[in-house]
């Protein structure tokens, strides 16, 4: 199969790391595809970001047309998921949703951790959507900022990773962990031996359970809300992804 595997935001070093995480737990005969938007943030840290980021999704999304499988949106926030839906027949994961449904499997609760406490009312808010308010256990943000994790493959944050970790288990009372960043799949493993409980990286769930839907044959439901864009004229930068 063909994997799409879209970072959001527009630094190539995260696009490569992230593309090195999914490709260690895919198939063999999975081929991934890693991109970025040619416009938007170097990272995603706020709702301003993560607007102009969907519509670099978007773009990313129209240009692969019907060349991929299934499409991974690599960035937390799940930027643009509903959006990318609508313009594709593929399977569209978002990272969150994925690791989400991987940590219900695993533990009764579970906590996130991610990067600035200021993006912690996003992730709340996708729990909200998704359905897992009564399984997530809590949010906590390190402050860590989301560039820092491309230094030294993220080994120097593992150590403030462990600390919030560690609060959020005995706080929450969870049994497992979600990375509330792509950009800590290169940590996750090292996370989990340190812990000794399920910590979950969004890329990994997010690459397994798409291959898991085209196994099973399912494409993005056409009927209702997800049906193809209508038909218009999009004005200014934005005309290449008018329909």
């Amino acid at each position: 199969m063909n994997l799409l595997l879209i970072n959001p935001n527009t630094t190539a070093s995260m696009t490569r790391s992230m593309a090195e995480a999914a490709r260690r737990v895919a198939r063999p005969d999975t081929r991934i595809t890693a991109v970025q938007p040619s416009f938007g943030p170097v990272s995603i840290e706020g709702h301003h970001d993560e607007v102009i980021a969907a519509a670099g999704v978007l773009e990313q999304v129209r240009q692969a047309g019907t060349g991929a499988d299934a499409v991974v949106l690599a960035c937390f926030g799940d930027p643009g998921l509903d959006a990318a839906r609508e313009a594709t027949e593929a399977p569209v994961l978002g990272i969150a949703e994925a690791a989400f449904h991987a940590a219900s499997f695993v533990s009764t609760g579970f906590s996130v951790v991610t990067t600035l406490v200021r993006t912690c009312v996003i992730a709340e808010h996708l729990v909200l959507k998704y359905g897992y308010e009564r399984r997530c256990r809590g949010v906590h943000g390190t402050d860590i900022p989301v560039l820092a994790l491309e230094e030294d493959d993220g080994l120097a944050c593992v150590p403030a990773l462990e600390d919030a970790c560690r609060a959020a288990l005995a706080r929450d009372r969870s049994g497992a962990i979600v990375l509330g960043c792509g950009g800590m799949a290169s940590v996750s493993a090292e996370l989990q031996r340190r812990l000794g409980v399920p910590v979950i990286d969004g890329v990994a769930a997010a690459v397994v359970l798409a291959e898991a839907l085209v196994q099973l044959g399912l494409r993005t439901s056409k009927q209702g809300d997800y049906a193809t864009p209508l038909p218009k004229r999009y004005l200014g930068w934005a005309g290449a992804l008018g329909w």
